[in-house]
């Protein structure tokens, strides 16, 4: 698949993009067992509510078994009472998932795929900035709808991108489903390419 790389001044060469990655077969279960997985993941799983056991006092029998005409109880920190614990109360567990190293690519070239079908992929051939300049790359930005920016440590592009929100920088070894589907727009230098 051919594709436009620009530089800096929108001059225009073509470029080849890598089929196996820019052209795979495209598996919408993949791509959501990823998203599912990634976002598990990131959950920290650390609630903890008190179950009845766990509630301080409710040690005495509020009132004796028969003879009153209100409803047998044995404790005042029964989930049905106000100021009970709860029952089923939710404790801490780990939310993690795996899913096998290939898998996960397929699903990434999958998401690649749809990008580069849809014409959103943009090849940079260098993507540099004299200093940190929000204004400047708002400019550059403003005709996409929402971008994720793939590049290599490059700390003037990464901090004028730090304040909009519509855009994100990635350093290309990081690139992951979420951040790939959640984007409108994916634009990377012509060496993002190597590392992908």
């Amino acid at each position: 698949m051919k594709v436009d790389v620009l530089d800096m001044q929108g001059k225009k060469v073509t470029t080849e993009l890598p089929p196996w990655i820019f052209e795979a077969p495209i598996k919408q279960d993949l791509m959501h067992q990823a998203l599912v997985r990634q976002l598990a993941n990131a959950r920290l799983g650390t609630h903890n509510t008190k179950t009845r056991s766990e509630v301080s006092g409710g040690g005495r029998k509020p009132w004796r078994q028969k003879g009153t005409g209100r409803a047998r109880h044995g404790s005042r920190r029964s989930p049905i009472w106000v100021g009970g614990g709860r029952a089923h109360a939710p404790k801490p567990r780990k939310y993690t998932r795996d899913m096998p190293r290939k898998m996960r690519r397929a699903a990434l070239r999958s998401a690649l795929s749809i990008k580069a079908a849809q014409d959103e992929v943009i090849v940079l051939e260098e993507l540099v900035m004299e200093g940190p300049n929000t204004k400047d790359m708002l400019t550059t930005l403003e005709r996409l709808a929402s971008a994720l920016i793939l590049l290599e440590a490059n700390e003037a592009v990464e901090k004028s991108v730090s304040n909009l929100q519509e855009a994100k920088t990635l350093r290309a070894n990081y690139l992951n489903i979420r951040d790939l589907l959640g984007y409108d727009r994916l634009i990377m230098p012509l060496r993002a390419l190597d590392i992908i």
